[in-house]
């Protein structure tokens, strides 16, 4: 069974259960942590004292109220931060594709990896702010340039998942086809509150796991990992064509439909594309304007990731969303 892991600022934890016989047993899934006797400070470094993940596990300590501890980003940084591009059918028909899509990846700055509970901070120049869940696959081991992955290999790779949500400022992506700097300010890739270590088995229940996403307790996002169109594997192979990632070292594998972006009609974005770039946009980021769905300040937003059995659970990821206080002209 997978192994819920937790960071704050005074170490590592394990998530458990209430303890047999108490109050709670049996009520709430996990609700109490217990300290890692690890001298591991990066996840890396974690991942290679699993022992000392399992011993604490199965200590019997009776350890100390979940509620009490605040989580920070259980993917420790610098490390390489890379995503996949539209590798959900929603996701594409949202965005207007039709057709075989090309898988493709782009990096993020790991700057932008936040706590799971801090604030997504929108820059004071960004109008059109965007979520995107997305499963985190965190590397457990070395994955040299040309190695092939098949689906009973991941385990040698992946230690194991977090929740991530690819904060996107749309009128950076769009005007610039900027993927970089529009999803690598700080705080735009929140991630956590776990990081869920997976045994071996864990992995066979991977397409069960479902994606959901929610502002101000408004779904938008709930698809499983059968939506997917480049499963890990293939994409860690893929990946693997012209980069190298090590232990610790995150990739996003994609987000479901749901966005608040979404394509325009196609009538329209043939009229669209006779026009000059600088009127395309205004015209188009006009009509973006009136789209509710974009983030603003004091949106709330929920993430989780999970099993219908519960035999895998991310956690819940809740951030707020704030903006940057204007400098004075």
């Amino acid at each position: 069974m997978s192994t819920n892991v937790l960071r704050t600022a005074d170490g590592w934890w394990v998530a458990l259960p209430p303890a047999p016989g108490s109050a709670r047993a049996g009520r709430t899934p996990l609700d109490r942590a217990v300290p890692v006797d690890t001298e591991a400070v990066t996840t890396a470094e974690l991942i290679a004292d699993r022992d000392a993940v399992r011993e604490a596990a199965l200590s019997g300590d009776v350890g100390v109220p979940l509620a009490d501890l605040t989580a920070l980003s259980p993917v420790t940084t610098p490390c390489r931060v890379v995503a996949q591009m539209v590798n959900y059918r929603s996701h594409a028909r949202d965005s207007g594709f039709t057709g075989d899509i090309p898988p493709a990846f782009f990096r993020k700055a790991s700057g932008s990896v936040s706590g799971p509970g801090e604030d997504v901070v929108r820059p004071a120049h960004v109008r059109f702010l965007d979520y995107e869940i997305e499963l985190g696959l965190v590397m457990g081991a070395s994955l040299p340039v040309g190695t092939v992955v098949e689906e009973r290999d991941l385990p040698s790779y992946v230690a194991g998942l977090v929740i991530t949500n690819d904060v996107s400022a749309r009128d950076v992506q769009l005007t610039k086809t900027q993927f970089y700097e529009s999803k690598s300010y700080p705080t735009f890739t929140p991630t956590g509150p776990y990081l869920t270590l997976l045994e071996p088995d864990d992995f066979d229940h991977l397409p069960d796991l479902r994606l959901r996403l929610s502002v101000n307790g408004e779904p938008r996002q709930d698809r499983t990992l059968a939506d997917m169109i480049v499963r890990p594997a293939r994409a860690l192979t893929l990946l693997a064509r012209f980069q190298t990632l090590d232990p610790g070292d995150l990739l996003l594998t994609g987000t479901p439909g749901g966005t608040a972006l979404k394509a325009p009609p196609k009538p329209v974005e043939k009229i669209g594309a006779l026009l000059p770039p600088a009127v395309k946009w205004k015209a188009f980021f006009k009509s973006q304007a009136k789209n509710p769905r974009y983030l603003r300040a004091g949106d709330v937003i929920t993430a989780t990731i999970a099993t219908p059995d519960g035999r895998i659970d991310l956690g819940e990821q809740r951030t707020s969303v704030t903006d940057t206080p204007r400098t004075p002209k």
